[in-house]
C-alpha cells in the first residue's frame, strides 16, 4: 500500500510516500499561508499530484478539524481563510482515492502510538505534547485519539498556569517557544531560534532564562499529570530534541506532582518532524483497507 502523506503548517509542508512501513520521496514546500488557505490546498494539489501510483493520502494539517468530515472547523490568523476548507473533498475529488484529514497534533499523537514512542506501550494510553509557535496536545486512550464533543479536545496550551485579573495566562504564553525565543532576546539580540539559544546554553544569563522557561513547562506537565494519570507523556516539536530541556523535565517533574503520580515516564518523541507524515499515512491506510 503506497500513501501520500502531507503535514500541513504555517511554514512549511512536508510531504513525502509511505510503501510498505519506509518512507520516502521527501519534500518540503514553502506553505506561504499568508496567502491563504485555498492557495494551500491548490499547492497541496500540485504536490499531490508529483507522486504516482498511491492508494490513498493523509493529511496532518495545523487547526482544529472535524476529522469525520476531513474539514477544518476553526483555523487562526496564521492561515487565513482555511476555516471550514472541506479538504477531504476537495482532494477526494480531484484524486480519486480515500483521504484520511487530521489536527496536526493527534496525528503526530497516531504516529508516535503505532511507529514511535509508544510503540512498546501495553495500554496505549498517554498525552502528547508538542512545543512551537503555541502548544499543541492530544490523548491517547487505548491507542485511540480522545477527539471531545466537538472534535476539538488537546487545546493544552490554552489551559490557564497563571492567574490574572486583567489577561487570561495561557499555558502557551509562558511555555511556547516563541516566549523562550522572545525573553532571550531581551538578553542577547541574535539569538532568534532555539537552535542558537541552545548553543550558548552555558551562557549564565541565558541558561537562568532557558530553566524559568523550562519551569513553566513543568507547570502545565503537572496540571495534565494530575488530571490524566497517564503511563507515559511524550514531548515532541523541534526544540524538544534538545537533550538539555528532556532531562531538566525529568528531573524536576517530581517536585511539581504528587508521589503517587511519580511513575509517569516523560520521553521525547522518537519520529521527530515527520511523526505528523506517519500518522496521517496510518489514517489513511485504514481508510483505503475499508473501501
Amino acid at each position: 500500500m503506497r500513501i501520500v502523506a502531507l503535514d500541513i503548517g504555517g511554514t512549511l509542508i512536508k510531504s513525502g510516500i509511505i510503501d510498505n512501513g519506509e518512507l520516502t520521496l521527501k519534500i518540503k514546500t514553502p506553505a506561504n499561508a499568508h496567502l491563504g488557505g485555498p492557495y494551500i490546498i491548490e499547492t497541496a494539489k500540485k504536490i499531490i499530484s508529483g507522486y504516482r501510483d498511491f492508494n490513498g493520502i493523509g493529511i496532518s494539517t495545523a487547526g482544529q478539524v472535524d476529522s469525520d468530515q476531513g474539514l477544518i472547523r476553526y483555523a487562526n490568523q496564521n492561515i487565513l481563510d482555511y476555516t471550514g476548507m472541506r479538504i477531504q473533498e476537495i482532494l477526494q475529488k480531484e484524486f480519486n482515492v480515500p483521504v484520511a484529514v487530521e489536527n496536526d497534533v493527534n496525528a503526530v499523537a497516531v504516529g508516535e502510538a503505532v511507529y514511535g514512542a509508544g510503540l512498546n506501550e501495553e495500554n496505549k494510553t498517554f498525552l502528547c505534547l508538542t512545543y512551537g509557535t503555541g502548544i499543541g496536545g492530544a490523548i491517547v486512550f487505548n491507542g485511540e485519539v480522545f477527539k471531545g464533543a466537538s472534535f476539538s479536545a488537546g487545546e493544552f496550551g490554552h489551559i490557564i498556569t497563571h492567574g490574572s485579573t486583567d489577561e487570561k495566562g495561557y499555558y502557551e504564553k509562558y511555555a511556547s517557544v516563541n516566549t523562550l525565543i522572545k525573553n532571550v532576546l531581551e538578553v542577547m539580540p541574535g539569538l532568534d531560534s532555539g537552535k542558537k539559544i541552545f548553543a550558548k546554553i552555558d551562557n549564565p544569563a541565558i541558561k537562568e532564562i532557558v530553566d524559568s522557561w523550562i519551569t513553566e513547562i513543568l507547570y502545565g506537565l503537572a496540571s495534565l499529570i494530575h488530571v490524566f494519570n497517564p503511563s507515559l507523556v511524550i514531548l515532541g516539536g523541534g526544540v524538544m530534541q534538545n537533550n538539555y530541556i528532556i532531562k531538566e523535565i525529568q528531573e524536576r517533574i517530581n517536585n511539581f506532582i504528587m508521589p503517587s503520580f511519580t511513575d509517569v515516564k516523560i520521553i521525547q518523541a522518537v519520529l521527530g518532524n515527520e511523526a505528523g507524515l506517519w500518522g496521517a499515512a496510518h489514517l489513511a491506510g485504514l481508510k483505503v483497507s475499508m473501501v
